[in-house]
Parts: structure tokens; sequence; C-alpha cells
């Protein structure tokens, strides 16, 4: 389904959609109202949302979608993705998927309308609950050896894409505030998304936090945020951890990527790390992954029920590093659980 405003906007959207085999634009509408009626007549897989609209708008109007779409996904694609990353990221934070940015009249070129399919055809192939398996059980050479640490950790790394900003909110609104280890965060946005994320993310968690850049010292308590120009990596000043951006390129190509975070927490604290990878496409933290739990550290991956794309989680859960493969709410308990874990492993 198709949810904007401008005419324009729905005609080349639906020229795009409709070129594809695979693809059926199944309804239209011009207000977040209209989108909300139609979905009470039309099931949908995904819905192209446009946020700056006359009425309740996209953002007002979004709540109810998602109710009413019954696990269809919603792809922001509005102008706003480029000036107003507050309206967006307050979308993406609402349940909202991914976004893309809906260019100026005569700028849908062929390289738009292969990211707008590929992003479609990704959210469109959201695996229910059971209806993803994993391809093969984890074997006993690639499985985590351990279920909790022996030592206390000393910080927690997560890595997100694609359906992540949702998951990253639940997952930090549901750790308690006892829960005061430094929070270390990769997910996949652009440079100038990033301050806007980092306040999203305080007010989810309630407690602060930072766009990382080169030698910001890793605190108990607070977030810290990696720019979307390089990627955030951790390193030993004497007993200080700090972060540090590297520009290297990497495997998944992403900036910034999961993977550095993850092999570099792994040199820096060994099996005193902790990790998490929630929903996304493709395979970014899959190798990091590996790294931190050769290490000796805990890693945790989102389940496919609850995950926009099951892609970054499936590579770690199918390589058998995931400890445990949960919603983020339940990773947040485990997460909240440990330092009772380890009182107890030391009496």
């Amino acid at each position: 389904m198709i949810v904007d405003d401008s005419l324009v906007a729905r005609t080349v959207l639906s020229r795009i959609v409709e070129a594809e085999p695979d693809c059926e634009i199944v309804a239209k509408a011009t207000t977040g109202e209209m989108a909300i009626a139609r979905l009470a007549e039309t099931p949908v897989d995904v819905i192209l949302l446009d946020l700056e609209m006359p009425g309740m708008g996209g953002i007002g109007a979004l709540p109810k979608i998602l109710e009413m779409a019954e696990g269809g996904q919603v792809l922001v694609v509005s102008s706003l993705t480029a000036e107003g990353a507050e309206h967006t990221l307050s979308a993406l934070s609402m349940g909202a998927a991914d976004t893309l940015l809906k260019p100026r009249a005569g700028e849908f070129g062929t390289d738009y309308a292969q990211a707008l399919v590929a992003k479609i055809r990704a959210l469109a192939r959201r695996p229910r609950a059971a209806e993803e398996p994993l391809r093969r059980p984890p074997s006993p050479a690639t499985r985590a050896s351990r279920s909790s640490p022996r030592e206390e950790p000393l910080a927690l790394a997560i890595g997100a894409s694609t359906g992540g900003i949702h998951a990253l909110c639940l997952l930090l609104g549901a750790l308690p505030k006892s829960f005061d280890l430094p929070i270390l965060v990769v997910q996949h946005l652009p440079e100038s998304f990033m301050e806007t994320l980092a306040r999203q993310l305080s007010g989810a968690a309630g407690r602060p936090a930072v766009v990382a850049g080169a030698g910001t010292p890793i605190e108990r308590g607070r977030i810290h945020v990696a720019p979307g120009q390089g990627h955030m990596i951790v390193r030993r000043e004497g007993p200080l951890l700090v972060t540090g951006v590297s520009h290297h390129a990497v495997p998944s190509g992403c900036v910034p990527s999961v993977d550095p975070l993850f092999e570099s927490l792994a040199d820096a604290v060994g099996a005193r790390a902790l990790g998490v990878v929630l929903s996304g496409m493709g395979r970014d933290g899959a190798i990091g992954a590996a790294r931190l739990v050769q290490a000796g550290g805990i890693l945790f991956a989102q389940d496919a029920a609850s995950s926009a794309v099951w892609g970054m989680p499936r590579a770690v859960a199918e390589a058998g590093l995931a400890t445990a493969v949960l919603p983020p709410e339940q990773i947040a308990a485990r997460l909240a659980a440990i330092p009772s874990q380890i009182r107890a492993v030391s009496a």
C-alpha cells in the first residue's frame, strides 16, 4: 500500500513497484485516516508511508497503521528523511521498519528504483514464528560455550539495522537502572541522524547517550552511539576504555559496521564483553560476533518473530554464536540477571 498525498509520488512509486512481477499495489491512500480505513479491508505486506500529509499525518497515524497491518511492515518514504531526522527516527522507534528518502521530481532513477524494491522485498519476507527455523542446529564446534560470564562484564555492545531502532528502544527501556554497564550501539544510519538517535535512545533508556568520537571515555551508565561517518571501535588507554573511529573497509560494506565494534571490544576486554545482535538485513556483525565469543564473551540475538528482518541475528544464530535467541525485552531480562549469576558462580 502506498500512503502519500502527492499524486506524482504515488504515480512514480506505483510504476516502480508494478514493474516487478512479484510485487502488487493492493491499495493507495492520500491521508493517514484513509490508510487506516483501507487496512480494515485489505491485507498488506509492506506500507510505503509519507510522514508529511494533511490531517493526522504519517506520524499520528502510524500506531494505528501498525496495529491494523497485523504484521505488515512500514517503510517510511518521505522527504523528511533527509531534513527531519527527528520525525523519521520517531517513526522508526514506534515500529516503522526502515526509511528511504523520497527524491524530488525527476530524481526517481534506476538506482533509486532498485533500492526501493530491495527494501520492499526484504520487508515482505519477514518470518513468522516457527516459519523460519535455523538452517541447521548449532554444532558443538561453534556453539557458544557459556551462558553467563564468570567475571563482571565491562561493556555491552549492540548492533542493529533494519527494524533495529524499535528493538533498541524496547531492549533499553526494559533494562533496570541497576544495569549500569556502558552500552555501545551501532545502528546503520546516515551521519546526520546520529545526534537525534542518541537523544531518542536516551529517552527510551532513561540514561544519558552521546555520539562517540575519537578518544571518548567509555563510562558506566552511559550509551555511546557510533558516528555515521566511520566505525566505532574500542581501545584501552591505561586503565580506561575509550572509543575510536576507524574508516577501514569491512566485508559488509556498512558504515558504521558492527563487526569492528565487536572485534575491538573482544580484543580490549576479552571474556568480559557482552554482545547483542538485533533486527537487520545482511550479515553485518557475524564476523565480530565470532571473535567476541571466541574471546569468551556472551552474545544474544533477537528472534525471528520479533525482528522486522531476521538477517543479522539469524547469521549469528545459525553460526551457533548466540547463547539465546529471544525478543528484545527478554534479552534485557537475561542481561539484568547477569550480576546474580556471577555471584552464584563465585559462591
